[in-house]
């Protein structure tokens, strides 16, 4: 009751149309295609009237490229605007914000796990519509915002941080470790038995629920829901983690220039977030425009990941008929050096998916290189003779002679440091 209390408080202050949003969501979950289309070509049209009038950026970046807004008249009228690079968003931070008074606006600031961190300024409303998103995913599994909850997420050690960070998650009523040793764990693992939800690092999940099966400890019985962000859930996680918890891990995807972008229903498929955002898949690379941020427009901005959208036809047993989202494979932009020869590093994620699919052999991993013509397989499994010939002529039918390999099993991967990646390469 006490949380509830601190939640409804929170809104007022912080969220005011917060509940507005909730409720508007609760109702169009249950559109037709159609009408969703029809409310993306409404918020598409008000998004380019408003970035053109107050965005510096937009109106030169419209007139310079030819872009007459009064042809902008279905949605597919919308590839007549180019794409929008990070470089270019960066670059122009202060021009792209618009000049329009907003009432109340919010500081937000990306992770910077590509390297280069965005600080922008989001209106209440978009910032509301937002949270409302996720508290939308939240509620097909029967979670309310205020419920009991564990959270795997970087953090700061410094001592003022340290306490702003347990001061913030006390009113969100959640805790999350301080430190990842078994030692600290186990203290924090007795802690779950009251929680409805865990959310944070897949890497994170996993390593909580593989100590869980290790030791033999009780699971939390009131759990509800287990929900990995930020991080690849590779299908050994999900093994580890339904043995654990009896639940499987479902996925949220987003950016915090794009909102969220599509959240996972209780039978298995990624819904996209179409009052929130137009999502197009380009030669593989997901396109995205965010229809509710007015205060900083993100308009078909190439955001930097490979994603597979389904087929507009596809339906979904949960009823919703928001477009589904089959697979975000891999960042755009990272590339392999063989000693001849570029690879795309997504090639990673088909290499450990046909070992999957055709010997069904799932494996954790993480993939270095230092050098050009060299990479490093480290496997978090260990393998037998027949299993690491499987991997070794999978990831010669992508690089044939052009790259040498070793593959080290049984690795400890070192969680403890954020965000979780499957491929580092200091080239």
């Amino acid at each position: 009751m006490l949380h509830k209390i601190i939640y409804k408080i929170g809104v007022k202050t912080r969220n005011p149309s917060l509940n507005k949003w909730i409720s508007f969501l609760n109702k169009t979950q249950s559109w037709s295609i159609d009408e969703l289309e029809s409310y993306q070509l409404k918020k598409l049209k008000e998004l380019l009237l408003f970035a053109y009038q107050y965005s510096p950026f937009y109106k030169e970046y419209f007139d310079k490229n030819n872009v007459d807004l009064k042809e902008i008249k279905s949605l597919d009228d919308i590839t007549k605007i180019p794409i929008l690079e990070k470089q270019t968003l960066l670059n122009n931070i202060n021009e792209i914000h618009t000049k329009y008074v907003f009432k109340k606006t919010l500081k937000a600031i990306t992770s910077g796990t590509t390297g280069k961190s965005l600080s922008f300024l989001r209106e209440e409303s978009a910032d509301s519509f937002n949270r409302a998103s996720i508290f939308r995913g939240y509620s097909w599994y029967g979670i309310k915002p205020w419920d009991r909850n564990a959270y795997f997420w970087g953090f700061n050690f410094s001592l003022k941080d340290k306490i702003k960070t347990r001061f913030l998650d006390f009113i969100q009523n959640r805790f999350r470790v301080f430190s990842y040793n078994k030692k600290s764990f186990l203290p924090f693992i007795k802690r779950l038995k009251k929680v409805k939800y865990i959310h944070g690092y897949s890497s994170m999940l996993y390593q909580t629920a593989k100590l869980i099966n290790e030791q033999k400890l009780e699971t939390p019985q009131k759990l509800k829901m287990i929900k990995g962000t930020s991080e690849k859930i590779f299908e050994v996680y999900q093994e580890e983690v339904q043995k654990a918890f009896g639940l499987k891990m479902i996925s949220e995807y987003g950016a915090t220039e794009s909102g969220i972008i599509a959240f996972e229903c209780p039978e298995g498929n990624m819904h996209i977030n179409m009052e929130g955002c137009l999502v197009e898949e380009i030669e593989g690379e997901v396109i995205v425009t965010n229809l509710q941020m007015k205060s900083f427009p993100i308009i078909r901005y190439k955001l930097g990941d490979y994603i597979e959208l389904a087929p507009k036809n596809n339906t979904c047993s949960c009823g919703k008929e928001h477009r589904i989202l089959n697979d975000i494979t891999g960042r755009v932009g990272e590339n392999v050096y063989g000693k001849n020869e570029i690879y795309p590093s997504f090639s990673f994620y088909y290499i450990f998916k046909n070992i999957l699919k055709n010997d069904n052999l799932k494996l954790s991993y993480q993939v270095l290189q230092n050098n050009k013509g060299f990479l490093e397989f480290k496997i978090g499994q260990e393998l037998t003779p027949k299993e690491l010939t499987i991997v070794n002529n999978e990831i010669k039918k992508y690089f044939k002679e052009d790259i040498d390999v070793t593959i080290k099993d049984k690795v400890k991967f070192d969680n403890s440091k954020g965000k979780f990646k499957s491929f580092i390469s200091t080239l």
